[in-house]
């Protein structure tokens, strides 16, 4: 959208908007400026609003589409500077021309013995505003429009069907014109908005994909909950949008054009929980690597004493490497260039139905005396605790803590791309850690930072007891700094 506040010169207005004046509508009815809007729409923008009106089973008429559509609105003056910064820099800075032809258009007024706000609409200074539809997509800004200056002025929104689109376009106009506060005061209290649910627990043995239109919807929640500070959503939905996975986050996306909307591309760093998602990733596929590395190392896995076996081993072997193939845990890769393309897209991958895949893992056993011998008795313990760090407040954004102190909560540091050698940060599991109780609860003291610690750790050791290795762990222990 274009900021400058007015339309640009080299911009000529339609025949219809030259000729005439627009009709005005009165936010309120002893206004003393009129705001001159003029509203453009993209073709794909139509397109797209065309096709959601198909869609609507009301009977209460839409509102026409257009191209271009110029509106004026009668404020208060008073009001825009008292609850804008934006305006309040715009109209009474002389160093811009709006603040200019105000104070003419009031001496003017003056002279004639008229005070504005009992004057005619065309007497009073008309302010030109300007905005597209590039960050929001949504092709009734006009109505957003007059229901934040509705919002502005303390009186209640016309709009009776308010949708996530709408609120959405509300909390980039507010943050755009600078008047979030009174916004989201409203939102918190006076404007009846049920925020759509777009988390759902599959159906048993369903694979669940975010669909493009659910993703959108969360991403504009994670928006509107970021710009009109409602931070219980806000963390619920960065943690949301962290156990589901993005399209956006895709090694494999191809930019269409069609996802160039604000939300899209999250403002002020948030597009770090891809990192986050990462980190977490990278510790559940640890956990299927470190086994497959013992079994098909040297060191005997089988657990049946004396007369342990080799052929155990290769059993077990087998058995993990089919599972996490069948499952799509795991996947085939030679050296020939194509065997890449056996590689399936894992940034729209859960998180939760991974945890839940990898319990699945059946305790094969090569006779009935190795009973113990198999993946499950020993991954079972470890999918716990991971199970129990997702819980941490760490996990999802906080935004307070965000907005005050980003550094110090973010996991991805600035301007470092991955820890380098010397920063080297290995995790050692022990059987301590996973009996720890406090790891059945959520939000248990300490949890926070541990959960942090873990996830952005450089390796992990699953079995550290088992085999017998002394090697330090920077992992530190539970601490409530």
């Amino acid at each position: 959208m274009d900021d400058s506040g007015q339309a640009p010169d080299s911009e000529p207005l339609d025949s219809n908007t030259t000729d005439k004046l627009p009709e005005v509508t009165n936010i309120v009815e002893d206004g003393d400026l009129v705001l001159d809007v003029t509203f453009e729409n993209s073709r794909d923008t139509i397109r797209s609003a065309r096709v959601a009106q198909s869609r609507l089973a009301s009977l209460e008429p839409q509102p026409v589409l257009k191209k271009r559509a110029r509106l004026a609105f009668r404020v208060s003056l008073k009001v825009l500077k008292g609850q804008s910064k934006y305006f309040e820099k715009l109209l009474t800075d002389n160093r811009f021309r709006e603040a200019k032809d105000i104070s003419g258009a009031f001496a003017a007024l003056s002279m004639k013995n008229v005070k504005p706000e009992a004057a005619e609409a065309n007497d009073l200074p008309w302010i030109k505003i300007q905005d597209d539809d590039q960050a929001t997509h949504y092709a009734h800004r006009e109505v957003a429009f007059a229901d934040l200056l509705r919002i502005l002025h303390g009186r209640e929104v016309a709009t009776k069907q308010v949708t996530m689109p709408f609120v959405t376009t509300l909390a980039v106009l507010a943050d755009r014109f600078d008047c979030a506060p009174a916004v989201s005061k409203y939102l918190a209290s006076g404007l009846k908005f049920k925020w759509p649910v777009t988390s759902r627990r599959p159906i048993r043995d369903e694979v669940s994909v975010m669909g493009r239109n659910g993703e959108d919807t969360l991403r504009q929640k994670i928006l509107v909950s970021w710009l009109l500070n409602q931070p219980t959503r806000f963390h619920a939905a960065t943690k949301e949008i962290i156990l589901n996975g993005s399209r956006r986050w895709s090694a494999f996306a191809e930019d269409d054009g069609t996802s160039d909307a604000t939300w899209w591309y999250l403002q002020d760093g948030l597009e770090q929980l891809q990192y986050r998602r990462q980190c977490i990733l990278n510790t559940i596929a640890s956990v299927q690597s470190h086994f497959l590395r013992l079994y098909t190392s040297r060191t005997r896995q089988c657990k049946l004493g004396y007369d342990s076996s080799a052929a155990c081993d290769s059993y077990q072997l087998g058995e993990i490497f089919k599972f996490l193939t069948n499952k799509n845990l795991m996947f085939l890769v030679d050296f020939s260039p194509g065997s890449l393309d056996s590689i399936a897209d894992t940034s729209l991958l859960q998180i939760e139905s991974t945890l839940s895949t990898l319990r699945q893992c059946p305790s094969y056993q090569i006779d009935k005396n190795h009973t113990n011998c198999g993946l499950r008795t020993r991954m079972l313990p470890i999918l716990d605790f991971i199970q129990g760090l997702l819980s941490a407040n760490s996990i999802p954004i906080t935004r307070m803590a965000w907005k005050n102190d980003r550094q110090a909560v973010a996991w991805l540091a600035p301007d470092v791309e991955s820890p380098t050698p010397a920063e080297a940060r290995p995790f050692l599991f022990t059987r301590s850690l996973a009996g720890d109780q406090r790891l059945r609860f959520e939000n248990a003291m300490g949890a926070d930072k541990f959960a942090k610690d873990v996830f952005t750790a450089s390796s992990w050791d699953w079995t550290a007891e088992d085999q017998a290795q002394d090697l330090p762990s920077s992992t530190p222990r539970w601490s409530l700094n």
